[in-house]
Parts: C-alpha cells; structure tokens; sequence
C-alpha cells in the first residue's frame, strides 16, 4: 500500500510551487499534464512508496513544469497556462487531503505580488534544473525569490528565566 508525503503549495499569478516532504528519496518520477493533473511517485529511505496526483484548479503549462530533488524534499515549480490567481489549489471544492499544507514561508498575497519588485524569475535560475544531484543538503533550495522571506533564529544565546 502506498503512502502520501508531506505537501507544502504557494502560488504566485503565474506558478505553483509544491515542495514535497520525502528525505531521501528515490526512483521519483514528476508527471505534469496540460488538464492541470500532477502526478508524483517515489520510493522512500525503507522502501516504501509514495505517490499522489493532484487535479489543479486551473490548467498547466507540462513544458514549464521543472523539478529539483534535494535530500530532504522535491521542490517543483509549476507553470499555468494562464496568469492569474487561483482561488485553491484543487478543482474540487472539498476540503483539500490532509497532507496538502499552506507553504506558508513562500506564500505571496495578490498585492504583495506587485509591489515586490526585487523577484527573480526561477527560469533564470538554476534551482529547478534537476541535473545538479550533486546536492549534499538542502542549501539553496529555495528560488531565489523567496530568498530573506524565511524566518531566522536568534542568533544571541536563549536563556531560560527562572522566577525565584
């Protein structure tokens, strides 16, 4: 029987991003269809497989679909067909499966969109190539539009305070 990873989405007026929670993975394989159906399967650290197919909200464009595998996660950055702003992921109107989360580290509002002028396109970028498995951690996986959007620790000692 399989299992369904962790599924972190965001989106922007033009793309989807899903990052799919599975350290280790292998034998992963990433179908995009332009209907707007996602298909995912891979074998975990034990053997185990995984897969999931999303129905989108809207259509996809397969040939701007692009992949990066890391150790931890597989990062996919999804083209639409059309620009603009989904109101969910999915087609269906049910509540989403509860595997699918809010990425909530790359998550843009609307008006936020606009007024974020310091974006880079990912197809600049080298992040989703797939080629480079020479990944020794998940540094630099984030596009470089999300970049200083994650939250940071302190960097001060954290002291536990003692009421006497």
């Amino acid at each position: 029987m399989s299992r369904q990873p962790e599924v972190l989405w965001a989106q922007r007026s033009d793309k989807v991003y899903l990052t799919v929670s599975l350290p280790d993975a292998k034998d992963i394989s990433v179908k995009c269809e332009a209907e707007g159906v996602f298909s995912f399967s891979a074998v975990g650290v034990s053997g185990e497989p995984f897969n999931f197919t999303l129905q989108f909200y809207g259509n996809i464009a397969p040939q701007g679909c692009k992949t990066k595998i890391g150790l931890r996660n597989i990062l996919c950055s999804i083209q639409k067909e059309q620009k603009g702003w989904w109101a969910r992921l999915l087609k269906s109107e049910e509540k989403p499966a509860p595997y699918i989360k809010v990425d909530w580290n790359k998550w843009c509002d609307e008006d936020d969109e606009e007024s974020d002028t310091n974006l880079v396109s990912d197809d600049d970028a080298a992040e989703y190539t797939g080629d480079n498995e020479e990944s020794s951690d998940d540094e630099g996986m984030l596009c470089e539009e999300f970049e200083g959007q994650t939250a940071h620790l302190p960097t001060w000692p954290l002291r536990r305070i003692v009421n006497e």
